[in-house]
């Protein structure tokens, strides 16, 4: 197949455009590289990556004439720094959707959508849940006014290969991996019992194909990508069996995230298999190898 992805040079671009050329398909990437990095390029002949605004854009013909199947992660991610950029937030995961949705319609083909978790603590909780949600009524306004085949996967606290593991857009386990390879403190924020839901990347990847391979199934629908198990921060903190500190927590932030709703693993057979816990005790496995 032919496939466009939005996004791919970032941190779970990355891991899916892998996954795509290892199915065999043709992949187009389009990406400004504002988080994501150069460095993520696979060197593959199925593969081609463009330096591209999807909010300067309104006819992606040029990149790739004939999809037939969209993966739209483009966004401008995290929520702390959308307090900061609010209207930049909103041009990207909202405007940005937009123009890829009306080419969407054009060429015919199906769209899968990345949403987030982040919806469920409210989505007037800060600028970038705001958006992501708005994002998630332009697909469903083009799947029911315009019959775009479409469907949206929320993500739960993506860890894993590729993530960012320093400034403003990182996550939190990216921060713990850096502060515990450069033999820092780790910093926590808050009391630390706020509770989240981490998903790897492999198994975030393996649902988002899933939907976008079974469009009979998936059109229209909203699934749910998580673990289903969640752990405090202070719980994920002590398992690197490294030292600690707490900061101030951060506004916007909800307490919990866990993911109970089992459509994906009814109707996609979706089924998440690495845990954060050995994922982290790889991470000192070979550390200590390195050292010794």
């Amino acid at each position: 197949m032919n496939v466009l992805v939005t996004g791919g040079a970032g941190f779970i671009g990355t891991n899916l455009i892998q996954r795509l050329l290892d199915d065999g398909h043709k992949v187009v990437s389009l990406d400004n590289y504002s988080t994501g990095k150069e460095e993520n390029e696979i060197k593959d002949k199925n593969v081609t990556y463009y330096n591209v605004d999807i909010r300067d854009c309104m006819d992606f013909d040029f990149f790739m004439d004939k999809p037939d199947i969209v993966y739209h992660l483009a966004a401008l991610p995290r929520i702390q720094p959308s307090f900061e950029y609010p209207e930049l937030t909103f041009e990207t995961n909202v405007l940005g959707t937009m123009n890829l949705c009306s080419w969407v319609k054009e060429k015919g083909c199906g769209i899968v959508y990345a949403g987030s978790s982040s919806k469920h603590g409210g989505i007037y909780k800060n600028p970038y849940t705001f958006t992501k949600h708005q994002g998630e009524e332009i697909i469903e306004m083009y799947n029911r006014v315009y019959g775009v085949p479409a469907a949206i996967c929320r993500f739960y606290n993506v860890y894993g290969p590729h993530q960012l593991t320093e400034g403003e857009y990182c996550t939190v386990v990216g921060v713990f991996e850096k502060q515990y390879q450069d033999g820092v403190e780790l910093t926590i924020t808050g009391d630390g019992e706020q509770r989240r839901d981490f998903t790897h990347v492999f198994d975030i990847v393996d649902g988002f194909v899933k939907c976008g391979e079974n469009m009979d199934k998936s059109n229209g629908q909203t699934f749910e990508l998580g673990r289903g198990e969640n752990y405090s921060i202070n719980v994920i903190a002590q398992s690197f069996d490294s030292g600690y500190t707490y900061i101030p927590e951060r506004p916007g932030e909800v307490k919990e995230t866990l993911c109970t709703d089992t459509k994906a693993r009814k109707l996609l057979d979706w089924n998440p298999t690495i845990d954060i816990l050995d994922y982290i005790e790889g991470i000192r496995v070979n550390n200590e190898i390195s050292n010794n």
